[in-house]
């Protein structure tokens, strides 16, 4: 006998949780502090978690929100992910994700061609598309050691720690850059070069790409700009590496996790990456086993706005740093660390400690982070709805300018 169960089918409370979406409930109960025996019903337990959930969370959309590489998301990638959290589809098996798995080699298809890879596939984050490069790099091209500037993600040391590779870390310059002139011998080398450092926005020397045994770019911040006629050009050479990482819940504005693994020659990466087994058809590639359609909002934002609409949100929060950076260069009490690259723009104040000025600002505002030991503040124009002028004034008023 065939047993309907109400809670796997759609019914009016969707409704009920987009209602909460739009407007959320105040009066934030308490929550059970061991697992209830019983259950409130999916309704209440939506009104009782609202307040958790959706009013204390950090509103990435708020005009004054630019203090991390965290934007906010389109609301059709709401729509998608929903769809995927009702499917929960399996790229590990074809026949449980199949258009989930076509999906994703389209958006492979669309993607690669800006930064001159052949082919590629989804992780659920950077720090696991970078292991999965520089996995590729050991066993396909095999290299010995791990090459990337002290600015470089915490991820790239993970992955050595994990490949059991040697990991040397060389001095960026004065503008946070790789410092080129400190480079040895790159022939059996895995170089990691980034494009976007996650302190300062810069991006290394990519006229390096190339000359080591695998150069991989981690483009997680600044690889969405490849796409945009305008900013393009600052990622020039790319095309030269290996592997590229791009995250998509960066730039590309999709909910987490969600990323890119891109290779040039995608046959000789997955062939070193691939695992088989009894109860799979087709061999699984990369780190992750079963994972899901993080293609599918993405797919459904691309539709949405073409590629013109999404470089015209990259380029729009790049004007935002840029006028972010000339409001600060006129107050006589700010040090501008440098002009942004990529949307990072990091300053402190002359009159007070950063610490101090940080605490006066809005939650959210700004960020702090440490450049060769010394404290900045930092913004990142991840939302392209930031007030510049709204920020500016804060920052203003705080100082006492």
């Amino acid at each position: 006998m065939n047993h309907i169960d109400p809670s796997f089918l759609p019914d009016s409370g969707l409704e009920h949780a987009i209602a909460l979406l739009r407007q959320i409930p105040t009066g934030r109960m308490a929550l059970p502090t061991s697992c209830p025996e019983e259950g409130l019903g999916e309704l209440k337990a939506l009104q009782q978690l609202a307040p958790h959930v959706l009013g204390e969370a950090a509103p990435l959309d708020a005009p004054e929100a630019i203090a991390h590489m965290d934007p906010p998301t389109p609301w059709i990638t709401w729509a998608a992910a929903l769809w995927n959290a009702r499917l929960n589809q399996n790229l590990l098996h074809r026949s449980t994700a199949p258009f989930a798995t076509e999906a994703e080699q389209l958006v492979m298809d669309w993607l690669t061609p800006f930064f001159g890879m052949n082919g590629g596939h989804f992780c659920s984050g950077s720090t696991v598309s970078n292991l999965t490069a520089l996995w590729a790099a050991r066993d396909s091209a095999g290299i010995t050691k791990i090459v990337a500037s002290e600015a470089a993600h915490i991820s790239i040391e993970k992955a050595a720690r994990i490949l059991g590779l040697p990991y040397e870390k060389i001095p960026v310059n004065a503008d946070g850059q790789l410092d080129a002139e400190q480079l040895g011998d790159l022939s059996r080398a895995g170089l990691v070069l980034v494009a976007g450092t996650t302190t300062t926005g810069a991006i290394d020397s990519l006229e390096l790409a190339g000359r080591a045994k695998w150069t991989h770019v981690d483009a997680a911040w600044g690889g969405p700009l490849r796409l945009s006629p305008a900013h393009g050009p600052l990622l020039d050479g790319i095309d030269a590496a290996d592997s590229v990482t791009v995250s998509a819940h960066k730039w590309l504005f999709q909910p987490k996790d969600s990323a890119l693994i891109m290779f040039r020659n995608p046959d000789v990466a997955n062939e070193a990456i691939s695992f088989g087994s009894s109860y799979l058809a087709t061999p699984n590639i990369g780190v992750q086993g079963s994972r899901g359609a993080a293609a599918v909002p993405l797919l459904a934002t691309l539709l949405a706005w073409g590629r013109t609409g999404l470089v015209e949100r990259i380029d729009r929060a790049m004007a935002i740093a840029a006028q972010l950076a000339d409001g600060l260069s006129a107050m006589d009490s700010i040090e501008l660390w440098a002009p942004p690259t990529t949307g990072i723009t990091l300053f402190r104040p002359l009159t007070c400690s950063v610490e101090a000025l940080y605490e006066r600002l809005p939650e959210g505002m700004l960020s702090t982070s440490t450049v060769q030991g010394d404290s900045w503040l930092r913004s990142v124009a991840a939302n392209p709805m930031a007030d510049v002028d709204r920020i500016v004034a804060a920052i203003r008023l705080a100082v006492g300018q």
